[in-house]
């Protein structure tokens, strides 16, 4: 009986020990945790594991046309018709905006305003950055309502200021977060297409004469053979 006792009692304190050693080594919050809200690596990978992934989707092409300024004009109507806008335009560049999912689409349309050279589709995976920016921002929001709660126990006017200096950091950094977060989400939402324009040289008197000449040579040429 006593020696089980003596088990029993041997196997607890060694539990309280583990437990004890393993608080000790456990990591304090430093201020970047316990203010900003520092990233926990398993959290950002569950968090991404479970949502979708969040890719931004541009494309660019070369067209030739025979004036920038009409082509323009349907680029803008293009970029409205797909729920988008016009970011610059240009005599040899513009930039529009049309919904993610009808860039194929927008694509398709300004292949008849003039002939494409070029054209290219690329994607961006943001995922990881913006979960980072949406993690951090839940635990600065958290980080600030602790501060909140602080302040309306301050005792004098020094532990006031000291509260409201990292109230007003903590406010610095959530708009900072929403603002990158907002602008992923918009990105993701509208793809960017950049189109390069080439007007066609107009031809004058002489260059219609060395046209005609030649296709009547060319003719000439094949009808011998």
């Amino acid at each position: 009986m006593k020696i089980k006792l003596i088990l029993i009692l041997a196997s607890a304190y060694l539990f309280v020990g583990c437990a004890a050693q393993k608080k000790s080594y456990a990591p304090m919050p430093g201020r970047n945790e316990h203010v900003s809200g520092g990233v926990d690596k398993d959290e950002k990978m569950v968090k991404n594991q479970s949502e979708k992934r969040i890719i931004i989707y541009d494309a660019s092409a070369t067209l030739k046309v025979k004036n920038t300024d009409s082509a323009n004009v349907r680029l803008k109507a293009i970029a409205e018709k797909y729920e988008g806008y016009a970011m610059s335009m240009g005599n040899k560049k513009t930039e529009i905006r049309v919904k993610a999912d009808k860039l194929n689409n927008a694509l398709n349309d300004i292949s008849k305003i003039g002939k494409i050279r070029n054209k290219n589709i690329y994607g961006s995976d943001v995922t990881d950055e913006y979960y980072d920016y949406e993690i951090r921002l839940e635990n600065a929001k958290k980080a600030r309502q602790r501060y909140l709660e602080l302040l309306s126990k301050a005792e004098n006017v020094e532990a006031t200021l000291k509260v409201e200096k990292e109230l007003e950091r903590l406010n610095g950094e959530i708009d900072t977060m929403e603002g990158k977060l907002n602008r992923l989400t918009h990105l993701s939402e509208f793809s960017t297409l950049t189109v390069y324009l080439q007007q066609r040289k107009k031809l004058g008197i002489l260059g219609y004469i060395s046209v005609g000449l030649y296709e009547s040579v060319r003719w000439l040429f094949v009808r011998g053979r």
